[in-house]
């Protein structure tokens, strides 16, 4: 690249010109050096690039084209290089993240639009998943990051923040349930139960209560959809099942009631900030990281309280 940079200069400056002599004076360079560059490309390609005559050099079918060509290029690395001044800036780049769906409202959307506001030339993709192809979406380096539950038994990822977020019952305002902070999971007994579905990973943990309580809930409604389940649960067709973190903007808003679940056997779920151990973060990447986990730890239940 830099021989051909160094030709290029040349014989942009020649065919300019039509003199070698006039180069080398503009150029500062020896009028023998110019010549040489030029004699080896045109020895090179097989044709000539200049028609010698006495008085000057003159572009030939070939040195036109070169000519042409030549500045197309110099065009393009110069645009090349402001590129990769703004990305050394981080003034400019592509971020694709990975999330689970309770995460498609509220601290995720409003973490992008603050980048957005503070780095408009970095542009954000997001991808919406289940729990587990997120986890496999950051590994295999499909996305430069991702937030999922319980990452702590996977290797090949690299945990960077992380809080504890609980199963509890949803309710409209006005409830009675709603009114307690806690209750056992034998309430939803008789009553009627919205309730999750896989790839949902509350799903898992409901599994977990009935197999230990012996309560076996009404399912009026299965749904691996959280905002299918908060609607019925607003209009009234049954309890809900879902964690903090799912309707936290409902709760805030007072759209909905959380009740946790407190049976001991439970224990509160990890949701991790996290990238691919064996990945090093773009400068791009790690300005949005950067912004996405110093107010991560809002995404508590503690926090949500």
């Amino acid at each position: 690249m830099p021989a051909f940079s160094r030709f290029l200069r040349y014989f942009m400056a020649v065919g300019r010109l039509g003199s070698i002599r006039k180069a080398a004076d503009e150029l500062n360079v020896s009028a023998s050096a110019i010549d040489r560059q030029i004699l080896n490309v045109e020895a090179e390609l097989g044709l000539p690039l200049f028609e010698r005559l006495p008085t000057g050099l003159r572009l030939t079918a070939a040195g036109e084209m070169m000519m042409a060509s030549g500045g197309q290029w110099q065009h393009d690395m110069a645009s090349l290089r402001a590129r990769i001044e703004d990305l050394r800036g981080l003034k400019r780049g592509h971020v694709d993240i990975a999330v689970i769906d309770a995460l498609a409202k509220g601290y995720v959307p409003d973490m992008i639009h603050a980048v957005q506001q503070r780095y408009p030339g970095i542009t954000v993709g997001v991808r919406v998943l289940g729990n587990d192809k997120v986890r496999r979406a950051i590994a295999e380096g499909e996305v430069d990051f991702g937030i999922l539950f319980e990452p702590h038994s996977y290797r090949d990822l690299t945990v960077r923040a992380f809080v504890e977020v609980v199963p509890g019952f949803l309710t409209p305002p006005g409830h009675p349930l709603g009114e307690k902070a806690e209750a056992r999971f034998s309430v939803c007994a008789g009553e009627p139960l919205i309730a999750p579905a896989e790839p949902l990973a509350v799903c898992q943990q409901l599994a977990v209560l009935e197999g230990a309580t012996g309560v076996t809930p009404d399912r009026k409604v299965t749904s691996d959809n959280i905002q299918i389940i908060t609607s019925l649960v607003m209009r009234g067709a049954g309890l809900g099942v879902l964690t903090s973190l799912d309707v936290a903007t409902e709760v805030r808003r007072g759209l909905l009631q959380f009740t946790r679940i407190s049976d001991p056997l439970l224990r509160p779920m990890t949701l991790a900030l996290c990238t691919a151990t064996a990945r090093t973060p773009s400068h791009a990447a790690a300005l949005v990281l950067g912004e996405i986990e110093n107010g991560f730890a809002d995404l508590g239940y503690a926090a949500a309280k």
